[in-house]
């Protein structure tokens, strides 16, 4: 192998995004990898941002093309045809990675053997997470969230724990439940945090899955010393379930709806007024589901298509996963909420995600909105649905009669909320307002003030985040395609920076 080629697959190894790394993580890669019997040139750094970690090169190896432009301030470096980032100059922004690195436990190394893991051979799995952590300390985001971080290995931990401690991280773990093995990992800087509090959210379900909440305080440089004004964000890091079959979708669906009660109860516990909130992770769900669709309806806008401009509907523009059946579709989001989004009252927003589900099988039964409802009404003599009857097309609809379905409290608050005038049944109007057309906008609803209901009068302005840029690495998947001699996780990273705001907030009533 010659060293061009070997220069190109440790960069594909990184995500190929055109940063170039310090000298001594060179040196580390190095030492992980062996020199394979070469010595080559070290890249050459043009510009390095060393508060952000970024450093931005200009690689003009050959083989590795003549794309890449020279970097000046407001400048946008280029490889190919992708825009991979713009100098940072402000030293109060924030940046975010997210990035599910595979735990070795669940890497296979033979797909005809599912037994043989990565796990089983510690040269390969501490060679890799040796790379991972190259990358992300040369990255140096002020916030890192991981997934699928092998807490079971001591070893591991203790590698991840020292190198992102000397680096000036705070790190907090978290464990899956049933000692599943894997679990989160959330490191944030403490050149850029104050940590005000962090908790552990336990899900308990079918899937063990756990989230991370952190409430920190941006402390230097800060956009206003103004004691008013709101410096502190919360930062979430979770990891949903597969959905291996149906079934799963509505139990993915409780797990960010436990999410997002949690958030509300940690707020009005702490009668904070309205702040920035980070929602970090593998959502293993993409833009056309329902997950995505109930965050958009509660006011989070999707930092990555923010930044690119894209729409709900641009499902296909990118990527960040190859799953284990080898499909490939993007998953991994860093979701932001302004203080300044009207969010619509959550038992709202999860009633009309669920009457979502409800609608998207009676429709992929071929039932028109007329067909649906002589379906809901069955065998009733008057022209209205009757609880039996919805409750019987629940269960055949598969939304209840497992161990995932709806519970009876559940199906009785979507009953509630469909019967509007409260007479024990659903006329069609009824039917068609509160389950077919059940409102899933992610636009501002000046009506959900109340949701704030309890908390003290905050100030009128506050800090909010605007997007600068988002990247995913490898570049290829920002195109929708997933690179085939990538081997650092079945994940690409996503990094978005994010430029603090002055914003109103409304003021709240108690």
């Amino acid at each position: 192998m010659n060293p061009n080629q070997v220069w190109k697959q440790w960069l594909r190894g990184f995500g190929n995004n055109g940063f170039a790394c310090p000298n001594q993580v060179w040196k580390q890669w190095l030492r992980g990898f062996g020199n394979n019997g070469f010595a080559h040139a070290k890249p050459k750094l043009r510009h390095t941002n060393a508060r952000h970690g970024l450093a931005l090169p200009f690689i003009l190896n050959k083989g590795m093309g003549r794309k890449n432009r020279r970097i000046g301030k407001g400048r946008v470096s280029r490889i190919g045809s992708y825009a991979i980032a713009s100098s940072i100059t402000d030293p109060a922004c924030v940046s975010c990675t997210t990035f599910n690195i595979l735990a070795p436990i669940y890497k296979r190394l033979n797909h005809e053997d599912s037994s043989h893991r990565e796990s089983d051979v510690k040269d390969y799995w501490l060679n890799r997470n040796r790379r991972i952590l190259d990358w992300l300390l040369c990255e140096r985001s002020s916030i890192i969230c991981l997934q699928e971080f092998w807490v079971g290995n001591e070893e591991l931990v203790s590698i991840y724990d020292k190198r992102l401690g000397d680096a000036g991280y705070i790190n907090f773990k978290l464990g899956r439940t049933n000692n599943r093995g894997d679990g989160l990992l959330t490191a944030v800087h403490k050149d850029y945090f104050r940590v005000i509090s962090h908790q552990d959210l336990l899900f308990n379900d079918f899937g063990d899955r756990v989230a991370q909440l952190l409430h920190v305080e941006l402390i230097a440089p800060s956009l206003c010393r103004n004691s008013n004004v709101r410096q502190e964000i919360l930062i979430v890091n979770t990891h949903l379930l597969f959905p291996h079959n149906s079934s799963l979708c509505l139990e993915r669906l409780r797990q960010v709806y436990k999410i997002l009660q949690y958030v509300e109860s940690y707020q009005k516990e702490n009668k904070l007024n309205p702040l920035p909130i980070l929602l970090c992770g593998d959502w293993n769900g993409s833009k056309r589901g329902h997950v995505y669709k109930f965050l958009r309806s509660q006011g989070f806008v999707s930092s990555y298509d923010t930044a690119h401009q894209y729409s709900d509907g641009d499902a296909h523009k990118w990527v960040s996963h190859r799953n284990h059946l080898g499909n490939i579709c993007g998953v991994d989001f860093i979701w932001l909420l302004n203080p300044n989004r009207y969010r619509k009252l959550l038992k709202t927003s999860w009633s009309a995600a669920v009457f979502g589900m409800f609608k998207y099988q009676l429709r992929r039964a071929s039932l028109t909105e007329d067909d649906a409802f002589a379906f809901l009404k069955a065998d009733t003599d008057g022209d209205y649905i009757s609880y039996a009857g919805f409750y019987e097309a629940l269960r055949q609809l598969n939304l209840i009669g497992h161990c995932n379905g709806l519970s009876v409290a559940e199906i009785k608050d979507l009953w509630e909320q469909a019967d509007v005038d409260g007479d024990g049944v659903l006329n069609y109007k009824e039917f068609k307002q509160g389950i077919w057309n059940a409102p899933w906008s992610g636009k501002s609803d000046r009506a959900s003030d109340d949701i704030w209901d309890d908390v003290v009068n905050g100030t009128e302005e506050t800090i909010g985040f605007s997007v600068k840029n988002a990247v995913l690495f490898p570049t290829e998947v920002e195109k929708g395609i997933w690179p085939e001699d990538y081997s650092l996780s079945d994940h690409a990273r996503l990094t978005v920076v994010f430029s603090p705001v002055r914003m109103p907030c409304s003021r709240l009533t108690s």
